[in-house]
């Protein structure tokens, strides 16, 4: 039997525009669940997406889930 662990979840909020950006940045914005400017989306804390928000620091800001 394998025991599942339990994810932190964090919350991604795009606070930047992402016009202006590269297409990669773009790509990543959207592959992240993003919209629109203020829009938030909640994952969990993997190195996968803990790379993509490197990927795009200057227009997230990410804060813990409770």
């Amino acid at each position: 039997m394998t025991a599942k662990k339990k994810v932190k979840e964090i919350r991604i909020t795009l606070i930047k525009s992402t016009i202006g950006c590269l297409a990669k940045q773009k790509a990543t914005a959207k592959a992240l669940g993003f919209h629109k400017m203020h829009s938030s989306v909640v994952h969990g804390d993997t190195p996968v997406i803990r790379g993509m928000i490197n990927c795009i620091s200057h227009l997230v800001k990410v804060e813990d889930v409770k």
